[in-house]
């Protein structure tokens, strides 16, 4: 097998240590050597120098939860092309396996050529993933926080959440703050709802009868504290965000025009995919890239599974819901292949199908500068039509005759 790459290095990061192996090709003949270095930043720093003095051009190592990212940063600063592959694409042969063993397989793997890059994106951008990922996870231990306060009340059988829509609206933070300070009567409770709540004062009071305790009321007050903690966190993050967002602004206008994309959901997309999509060769590569279209297992002439293969849960869900928004909007291209594909292959299909198109709009709509334009609900009847007489024509022409076509006078 042809050599790509006669001096590269494969490394096998662990959380403490590194594992390098050179391999190089000298004369036609191949040496390696191997050396085990720790993560400390003076030995990084040290791993960098002895690749350098190796002639190394190449360097690949496995993503291994977080790992790897100190390794790539030191490394990045040198003159090497970093390659990250993903561990379940590279996995060595059964019954040789070490750490020694590991970076060989990785050195080899590189050496001709057999290695598919993951995508690393620049460094604004991977900031901004980390803002946006982590005001993600604070957003729902938020909801989860919300649920262990409707489980508390409940256990109070205060019916609250039955009759209000938002626990941590106005009405029902009022209400609760009211339980918390020892109020019991429902009547002074049901009167602390705004006006525009929908329920009745007899309703609501009848779901504010309970038997709430000293108990419930610690409860109550641990995890509004915490919801209020993260409040702060996350207006923190935004602060960050907004201060960050200089080199994102124009691409997140553009993804937000996308119909049920708002700017949130965009900058979370941007963050993942980046803004440069010449790194994709083309809007199905970044569909397939992102795991939301069917996947390709055949043998033997017999097609197997197509459920959709694991992906980023960053972005699938953010396109999902997306998708579940978009559809929603009358009179949009969304709505009409929604319900075009769920005639015929269901709702959640339908709506997988509506994500892999909005991320194929927001391909082109980044790699030409665009906004979005929206097809129609009428786009598949025009299809159609177009379709059908392009093959009357067609016919006829394979018929002997010559046709020439003009719409009828209105």
């Amino acid at each position: 097998m042809e050599v790509l790459h006669p001096r590269c290095c494969g490394l096998d990061v662990h959380k403490d240590t590194v594992v390098a192996c050179v391999r190089l090709v000298i004369d036609g003949k191949t040496v390696k050597e191997v050396r085990t270095f720790s993560t400390t930043t003076a030995d990084l720093m040290a791993l960098s120098q002895w690749l350098a003095e190796n002639k190394c051009t190449h360097i690949a190592m496995e993503s291994t939860g977080v790992y790897w990212k100190p390794v790539w940063h030191i490394l990045a600063d040198g003159e090497f092309e970093l390659v990250l592959a993903n561990a379940a694409h590279i996995k060595g042969v059964p019954g040789r396996k070490s750490d020694v063993k590991d970076a060989d397989w990785v050195s080899d793997l590189l050496a001709h050529g057999l290695i598919r890059a993951s995508f690393v994106p620049d460094s604004p951008t991977q900031e901004m993933r980390t803002f946006i990922r982590t005001r993600k996870q604070l957003s729902r231990e938020q909801a989860r926080h919300i649920l262990r306060i409707q489980k508390t009340l409940e256990d109070a059988n205060i019916k609250l959440d039955s009759v209000i829509s938002d626990l941590m609206g106005v009405s029902g933070r009022k209400i609760i703050e009211a339980l918390i300070a020892g109020q019991r009567d429902p009547a002074k409770l049901a009167r602390l709802a705004d006006p525009r709540v929908k329920a009745s004062q007899e309703t609501l009071r009848q779901a504010l009868r309970g038997r709430v305790t000293r108990q419930h009321r610690f409860l109550l007050r641990l995890h509004l504290d915490q919801i209020d903690g993260l409040d702060a966190a996350i207006a923190k993050i935004d602060r960050e965000v907004e201060a960050a967002i200089a080199p994102f602004r124009t691409a997140v206008e553009q993804v937000s025009s996308v119909p049920g994309v708002k700017n949130l959901a965009a900058l979370q997309i941007i963050s993942e995919i980046g803004t440069d999509m010449s790194r994709f060769p083309s809007d199905a590569n970044l569909v397939s890239w992102a795991c939301i279209c069917p996947r390709s297992d055949e043998s033997a002439g017999k097609r197997r599974s197509t459920r959709i293969r694991k992906g980023s849960p960053w972005l699938k869900t953010t396109l999902v819901q997306s998708a579940h928004s978009a559809v929603r909007m009358k009179g949009t291209y969304f709505q009409a292949l929604f319900h075009r594909i769920r005639s015929r292959r269901g709702v959640k299909k339908a709506i997988v199908a509506v994500a892999a198109s909005i991320l194929t709009a927001i391909y082109h709509m980044l790699k030409d500068g665009t906004m979005f334009q929206d097809l129609g609900a009428d786009h598949f009847d025009r299809r159609t039509k177009e379709q059908q007489k392009n093959r009357l024509v067609k016919r006829l022409a394979e018929l002997g005759y010559a046709v020439e076509v003009a719409p009828l006078p209105t």
